[in-house]
């Protein structure tokens, strides 16, 4: 110790870790709460079986032959049975294990560690969902002995209206099974392929009404769209009268095209995937009301076996995802989001 009047560096320096108090709030800040932007948007049904089926149906295209003589007896048949599709269940889970000390002992900002381990793994649950569904995971029959059952993501079933990069190739349901596309070379985002593949989805009769991707995509299709190559957006404008601050719009947050209004939605969840030359996203172009998520049983917690001095908890659920009818969402693959964002 100095000559000097004591300080609190003297305080600190008493052996065995000081003399002064620690001073930490009894909050935890949490940058990760993240909505779910997906989940949010589509709707929910009950599967009964750990392969939930649905049945698919379309009208037929205008017959411009369609005429027939008066009186004439009735011909032909034009039935239509449609198509049978599926997707397997997915069990995804979280394990909690916490030491009856642990529970006991005078945490930071909880009252409960078990009860708080429980809650913060349950969200990250929903979250592992989330970024599944969005992902182009093929779908796996579950063996019940090595091999879990995986459900397809929207990627792996898009097959109809899509844009893929060169080699890129669609997958789609066949016999059971939905497959995985086969990645294609990344490339830069374009307008008319945006404009391209929600015309292809307005054409087969879907009304979307979402666009969504990673945020770095969102952003550089919103920056892009104040350039004078897209020449929809301006930069400024006055929010008011004259003599009121004027508000710098630097963001578009809805798209208006020939065949619907998108919503330009950034997920933070959605991952990239691996290309042979980086990483890229995929864009979705979606029709919410032809999709939904179903649960063989939802998100629950239950209690395992006692070890000792320990609580032990298992947080489950079993759920698939349900494309009600591919047509009516379309997929731009294989998108490298360093690249600027370019009209064609």
């Amino acid at each position: 110790m100095s000559t000097a009047n004591l300080d609190s560096a003297d305080l600190k320096a008493v052996s065995y870790k000081g003399l002064i108090n620690e001073d930490v709030m009894q909050q935890i800040w949490d940058i990760s709460r993240i909505p779910l932007p997906l989940t949010d948007r589509i709707g929910t049904e009950t599967c009964k079986n750990s392969y939930k089926e649905w049945t698919t149906d379309e009208l037929a295209a205008p017959d411009l032959t369609n005429a027939v003589v008066d009186g004439s007896d009735a011909s032909g048949n034009n039935t239509a049975t449609g198509a049978r599709v599926g997707n397997h269940c997915q069990i995804s889970t979280k394990v909690v294990r916490v030491s009856t000390r642990a529970r006991e002992s005078a945490t930071i900002g909880r009252s409960d560690e078990l009860a708080y381990q429980v809650m913060r793994r349950q969200q990250e649950l929903r979250r592992d969902v989330e970024a599944i569904m969005l992902s182009h995971q093929a779908s796996i029959a579950d063996d019940g002995n090595t091999t879990a059952g995986k459900s397809a993501g929207l990627g792996a079933w898009l097959e109809t209206s899509t844009s893929r990069g060169t080699t890129g190739a669609d997958g789609g349901f066949s016999n059971g099974i939905v497959a995985a596309p086969a990645v294609g070379a990344k490339r830069a985002l374009s307008e008319k392929t945006v404009r391209d593949i929600v015309q292809s989805v307005y054409e087969e009769g879907g009304d979307p009404t979402i666009l969504m991707s990673g945020p770095s995509v969102i952003r550089g299709f919103s920056e892009y769209l104040f350039t004078s190559s897209a020449r929809v957006a301006t930069l400024m404008a006055d929010q008011g009268r004259s003599a009121e601050k004027a508000t710098a719009l630097g963001s578009v947050n809805v798209f208006v095209t020939d065949f619907g209004t998108l919503e330009l939605v950034d997920n933070r969840l959605q991952q990239k995937y691996a290309a042979d030359d980086g990483d890229c996203y995929n864009v979705y172009v979606i029709d919410p009301q032809y999709l939904s998520i179903g649960y063989l049983h939802g998100y629950r917690t239950e209690p395992l076996a006692k070890t000792g001095l320990a609580d032990n908890r298992q947080i489950a659920v079993d759920w698939t995802l349900i494309v009600h009818t591919e047509k009516a969402h379309g997929v731009i693959a294989d998108i490298d989001p360093t690249l600027a964002v370019v009209a064609s």
